[in-house]
């Protein structure tokens, strides 16, 4: 069996002598480059399952290679060593195209796990079965789904933005699924739904005997991800003190649990997602910028449903036979007037309000057959829409009605939405969901 090639471009000879020991204990192969120009003849002259290079050069900076190699050898794997604390070198070779990177001082340790994840990346395989696909062949889903691709192979980190239930979480499970870590967990934490006092022994666990209650020892979502992906929804929801944790926990690959002494490492990809804008979240100081630079190397925008009607019949029928499947049944059939009324429908809760809708359209339905009227639609205001069933004083009346009620548990809770969900007798994502659609964030 061929043994992997890694290339591994430096101007120090003793560090190039370390490492080159370090892939001969890992059954590699190994060349060696001390310049730019020199990694780049030989990566002309013959192909590598890895190349590792420093930062700066004598004729230049690792970037130079990084975009090399993207533009010629796409399929190899290229990670980057970078000062200690050296965020905005870390997060630009990420953005070039980079797999990894890992700080000095380079221990034997970091650098065996970078190569296992990195020659385990180019033995990727097509997200397996079961796994809820992106439908629609719009332009912006074509996009998306090539973003989905080509970052499956990075280890950078990956925020998705866009509305409530344009499915961003799918996307991250697909982005999870095609990647290396596909056999390994992928833990999705909603931010916005962890009481704040709770935040630090949910994410990083704690030991036994840590606070009242603590009984035994539990294992936080960072080890729980451990070898997988840990996808942070709703990232903008955490509050500032759990930033600054979170930041160092990138930053150090390591975690402390609660009334813990020692650090344990933990290799996780981080996926995180809002429906906010963060940079806007930024600007008003309730997101840390080091923290929005770390999270936010590669951004995926979701298109809104409105932004890809000529993805509805398609998506419309995906649901439906989904939901008739897991009910052993046939799909029913959606009338030609039942879908014109849903292409002019602006559906602000996106994918996830069509799911409702078309679930409670099977419920009203006859004969397997879905009408416009089954759906219920009401008219959205400046949709232009006619409205199905012309009532739009009484849904005036109760979106009325819904949002004082909104305000008063708000007023209650200190506008803690959480508790506020608590008063109403509905979810966080419920209460979040309603107060974006009757304009309230």
């Amino acid at each position: 069996m061929k043994r992997p090639r890694v290339l591994l471009v430096d101007d120090e000879p003793d560090l190039l002598d370390l490492l080159e020991m370090d892939m001969a204990r890992m059954g590699l192969d190994s060349e060696r480059a001390s310049c730019v120009e020199e990694a780049k003849t030989r990566l002309q002259q013959g192909s590598f399952d890895l190349c590792l290079t420093d930062m700066r050069l004598p004729d230049g900076i690792g970037l130079d290679i990084v975009r090399f190699i993207v533009e010629h050898a796409p399929a190899t794997p290229v990670a980057v060593i970078t000062a200690f604390g050296s965020t905005e070198n870390a997060v630009a070779a990420l953005k070039a195209g980079a797999f990894d990177y890992v700080e000095k001082p380079v221990t034997p340790d970091k650098v065996r796990s970078l190569v296992r994840s990195a020659l385990k990346s180019a033995e990727v395989e097509p997200p397996r079965s079961g796994i809820r696909p992106l439908v629609g062949g719009s332009q912006p889903m074509q996009q998306v789904r090539g973003l989905i691709e080509k970052v499956a192979r990075s280890q950078a980190p990956v925020f998705i933005t866009g509305e409530t239930g344009t499915g961003k979480e799918v996307a991250a499970r697909l982005i999870h699924y095609a990647s290396a870590r596909a056999a390994a967990p992928f833990i999705a934490v909603n931010c916005g739904a962890i009481p704040e006092n709770l935040m630090e022994s949910e994410f990083f666990g704690y030991r036994k005997g840590a606070f009242t209650g603590a009984d035994t020892e539990r294992d936080g979502f960072f080890q729980a991800a451990h070898g997988g992906t840990l996808f942070l929804d709703e990232v903008a929801d955490l509050p500032l003190p759990m930033q600054v944790k979170l930041l160092r926990v990138i930053q150090e690959k390591s975690v402390r649990r609660v009334g813990g002494v020692n650090e344990e490492p933990v290799d996780v990809r981080l996926i995180s997602a809002s429906h906010q804008d963060l940079q806007a979240a930024v600007s008003a100081g309730r997101f840390r910028h080091d923290l929005f630079y770390r999270l936010n190397v590669i951004e995926i925008r979701m298109p809104a449903l409105r932004e890809r009607r000529e993805d509805l019949p398609e998506l419309a029928e995906f649901i439906l036979q989904r939901l008739s499947d897991s009910r052993a049944g046939q799909a029913p059939i959606l009338q030609p007037a039942a879908i014109e009324a849903l292409q002019k429908y602006d559906f602000p809760g996106n994918v996830r309000e069509l799911e409702n809708m078309l679930e409670r359209g099977m419920a009203l339905a006859e004969n397997q057959i879905i009408d416009a009227a089954d759906l219920n639609l009401t008219p959205m205001e400046g949709s232009g829409m006619t409205g199905v069933d012309g009532n739009a004083g009484l849904q005036a009346h109760l979106d009325d009605l819904e949002k004082q009620a909104i305000q008063e548990a708000l007023a209650k809770t200190g506008h803690n939405k959480t508790a506020a969900a608590r008063l109403l007798g509905v979810t966080f994502r419920s209460l979040r969901y309603r107060m974006e659609r009757l304009g309230m964030e």
